[in-house]
């Protein structure tokens, strides 16, 4: 989304709340003060105010240069180590608490009753169902999922979900916030465990791992397999609209029939590796070796550059589109 689009789709919403301030917590702060909002931060942990500071100060750079902070202001933002303070006034709360089910149904619990009339609680989590939070609540009408790609104030896709339990407009309000502050969302229509995008990268994953198990690659190769291939064209469109341009004019259509008895062979190929120590450590001594001398810390960084330059060369190719 370009700067001028965003500004056309400002939210009214000027006040939010985030619950939990890990890195996926102090991510989306940053970006909702990149946008303008003033930010409440609620986070049991003593040096939670000291890590999301930090956090938004590494950020602003790469948001400013996106033209995501034109409104913002890296100061609006409190802390609160009482979770009701911290959703008082508040009119989007987005939850990033640890994924434990019971954790999240008490936090729900302690802010129900301090919730703004018309406020939204979306939820971060990747591994629990939408289903499954929504017992932490008397009246889950206004709870959405809003799972984000790490890290989100980068990465714009946003997963949302409501189900029978949710109010009419609930999940149209939350895309549209998320619309707001620069994100690309879309809508998830039945429940299944991991979403959409972790399924689609657990399923390469899989096969990443299979595929060295069965020593046809190192660790290292696999990965760059992906970036150095179709990672690329990925970055530009999905799978699907990638393989209808495959086939030039026949379109998916002929792709379909040109390459289906290939694909089949090799879905019947396909490894299903289970995670345990063993095909663990095995990752880990891979990964360290691709890593080197480099932390995390400078690992996440050149990630995030990198991220960042893709962002900045489509951005004009995806608002004239």
């Amino acid at each position: 989304m370009s700067t001028s689009e965003w500004q056309a789709d400002r939210s009214d919403i000027n006040h939010v709340c985030s619950l939990g301030a890990g890195v996926i917590g102090a991510s989306w702060t940053s970006l909702f003060l990149a946008a303008g909002k003033s930010v409440a931060v609620h986070d049991p942990d003593p040096r939670a105010e000291r890590h999301v500071r930090r956090y938004v100060t590494q950020a602003w750079p790469v948001l400013d240069e996106l033209g995501l902070a034109e409104w913002g202001n890296p100061d609006a933002v409190t802390f609160h180590h009482d979770a009701r303070a911290a959703v008082d006034g508040a009119g989007f709360i987005q939850e990033s608490v640890p994924e434990r089910l019971d954790l999240k149904h008490e936090v729900f619990a302690a802010v129900e009753d301090a919730l703004a009339p018309h406020a939204i609680v979306a939820s971060s989590a990747s591994g629990l169902t939408l289903t499954e939070m929504q017992g932490g609540w008397r009246s889950p009408d206004r709870f959405v999922l809003g799972h984000p790609f790490n890290p989100p104030h980068l990465i714009p896709l946003v997963e949302v979900l409501g189900n029978e339990n949710t109010a009419d407009g609930t999940v149209e309000r939350a895309r549209g916030f998320y619309r707001s502050l620069g994100k690309v969302t879309i809508e998830v229509r039945r429940e299944v465990p991991g979403h959409v995008a972790n399924r689609l990268q657990a399923a390469l994953w899989r096969e990443a791992i299979h595929l060295v198990e069965e020593g046809v690659a190192s660790v290292a190769d696999v990965d760059t397999a992906v970036w150095a291939g179709p990672g690329l064209r990925w970055a530009a469109m999905g799978p699907t609209m990638l393989f209808h341009l495959g086939a030039g004019e026949g379109g998916l259509a002929d792709f379909c029939r040109r390459y289906a008895d290939s694909f089949n062979r090799w879905w019947d190929d396909l490894g299903e590796p289970r995670l345990g120590p063993e095909v663990a450590t095995r990752l880990v001594d891979g990964v360290t070796e691709e890593a080197g001398p480099k932390s995390t810390e400078q690992l996440s960084a050149e990630r995030d550059a990198l991220v960042a330059a893709i962002l900045r060369a489509s951005a004009g190719h995806r608002a004239a589109s």
